[in-house]
């Protein structure tokens, strides 16, 4: 019987850079709700209010919250295998 291999599928959340602009956001303090929404704490905003966050996409867990808590629709799926 011949073994069949199984590859899992990687799946992470995507900021899209040109989307993305958390002052339209969030006006008076600048936070990404989408970086406030994820619960793994692996998007962050590293350069502090009013920037754009990043993904710790090695540690993301695909939840989705941040995609789901961001208003522009800036936060993508990436799906690698």
């Amino acid at each position: 019987m011949q073994q069949e291999s199984v590859m899992q599928k990687k799946s992470f959340a995507l900021v899209d850079y040109t989307t993305c602009d958390p002052k339209r956001c969030d006006p008076d303090e600048g936070l990404c709700p989408a970086a406030s929404a994820c619960p793994h704490k692996v998007m962050k905003q590293m350069d502090g209010p009013f920037e754009a966050p990043m993904v710790f996409q090695d540690m993301c867990m695909g939840c989705w919250d941040c995609m789901e808590a961001c208003p522009l629709d800036a936060v993508q799926i990436r799906h690698i295998s």
